[in-house]
């Protein structure tokens, strides 16, 4: 094609306002916070709801999730299922540090349903033990397959590095240690920690607000607990110091990961911080993926993303490159975040990534799914949709030098942790001349 026949592309259209939908909130006597918001663009309705899961074992935690559904005084699990699916919908269970997160999805004319079947479970779960043990080494063995993996590996040990003693050490509990708990005491931990009180449910599809939080209120009114109410301490920021390689003999690749302080998901500073994240690492566009995948080849997909939890927050860098290049790219990577934080982006960098970051949110809520996810997630922080209104203004409002000062203050590679799993006979006098390197 020649010079001639080249095309400008047209300007970008205005972004859309994002338009928050109709909604309504009660706490019930119990202490659950129930929430309604009405999208009808399918006749579907989806619910999240969100338990506190702060300092609980995370093998005893994980179980409660995979087993919550086995049965109940008045149902099987075959009998859950089939309850579920005859109103076109399904339930289930996931677990975090932070929580449990309950998902699940119905036709909106199956919603009293839903609710009942999830009471139930709430209320009278009882972890029989043939089911219970059925699932419990299904679950180890996916743990198992899990951290053969060398970026979860890796990422399990940037994670021991970074919060040590803290219930954000381990994501992924040790198989072993799932297959040796018995189910009574995840039926104890039912008792005392799956309780309303601090709890989030959120339903968001084809319904009436006001009608679903009063729905809800009858169906979970029964839902109690006797424990008492548990919160997240504070996580400790990342620390930096030496690279830690973790020696993987004969791996063909090397995992390199980094962890950055970051401001918390509703502090002033954190549109700001997404769009410095942007600009370095975070979306296709960026400088990092620029670098080491387009220009020079080192890795497929480096990816740099804002990780928000309960008791702090952290920018999280990954990337896996061959062993023969690891070296040179941990140089680049220092290079990019040294540049960030040094200097000011272009205002064409901030306004490609202010674009997508606003593109994606609307995009993201646009659907019932995407719309429960945020919501519910916003609902265990404390937040609600108003958030995403309020985000949508900072990234607009944000100027250069918020961007500059904002990767200045969180994103210098003297502000690092940093992990890499790899051959350490092939790569530690490399990267010993690139940066400190403890080897373990």
């Amino acid at each position: 094609m020649s010079a001639q026949t080249v095309r400008p592309l047209p300007d970008l259209e205005p972004a859309v306002p994002l338009v928050l939908p109709p909604q309504a909130e009660a706490v019930l006597p119990s202490g659950l916070t129930v929430v309604a918001i009405a999208r009808r663009t399918t006749p579907l309705v989806e619910a999240r709801l969100w338990v506190p899961m702060a300092e609980v074992d995370i093998a005893e935690g994980a179980l409660l999730a995979q087993t919550l559904f086995s049965g109940t005084g008045t149902r099987s699990a075959a009998v859950i299922a089939e309850e579920t699916q005859a109103i076109g919908g399904s339930l289930d269970c996931g677990a975090s540090p932070d929580r449990w997160l309950v998902s699940g999805d119905c036709l909106a004319s199956g919603l009293d349903r839903l609710l009942e079947v999830l009471a139930d479970a709430l209320c009278d779960a009882r972890y029989p033990d043939h089911e219970f043990s059925v699932e419990r080494d299904r679950l180890a063995d996916r743990f198992r397959v899990t951290l053969s993996q060398p970026p979860a590996l890796a990422r399990a040990e940037l994670l021991k590095r970074v919060y040590g003693t803290h219930p954000y050490a381990v994501e992924t509990p040790d198989p072993e240690r799932v297959g040796a708990v018995e189910a009574g005491r995840v039926r104890a931990l039912h008792e005392r920690r799956m309780r309303p009180d601090g709890a989030v449910l959120v339903l968001v599809g084809d319904l009436d607000p006001g009608e679903a939080v009063e729905l809800a209120g009858r169906r979970l009114g029964g839902w109690a607990g006797s424990g008492h109410k548990v919160t997240m301490p504070p996580a400790p920021s990342p620390v930096p110091g030496p690279l830690l390689l973790v020696d993987r003999p004969g791996t063909l690749q090397s995992s390199i990961r980094f962890a950055l302080p970051a401001p918390g998901r509703d502090h002033p500073d954190s549109a700001a911080m997404q769009l410095a994240n942007l600009i370095f690492g975070g979306y296709f566009s960026s400088r990092w993926t620029e670098n080491i995948r387009e220009d020079k080849g080192y890795s497929y997909g480096p990816a740099s993303i804002v990780d928000h939890s309960l008791g702090g927050s952290a920018v999280i860098l990954s990337v896996d490159v061959s062993t023969e290049v690891t070296a040179p790219a941990l140089v680049e990577t220092l290079y990019e975040l040294g540049r960030i934080a040094t200097l000011p982006p272009e205002p064409e960098e901030v306004e490609q990534a202010r674009r997508y970051a606003i593109g994606t949110l609307q995009v993201a809520t646009a659907t019932q799914a995407g719309l429960a996810r945020f919501a519910g997630t916003l609902a265990g922080f404390g937040l609600r949709l108003d958030h995403l209104a309020r985000r949508v203004e900072r990234l607009t409002a944000a100027t250069v030098e918020d961007v500059h000062r904002v990767a200045s203050t969180y994103m210098g590679p003297g502000r690092a942790t940093a992990v890499l799993l790899g051959d350490a006979e092939r790569v530690e006098r490399s990267l010993s001349s690139v940066m400190p390197v403890e080897t373990r």
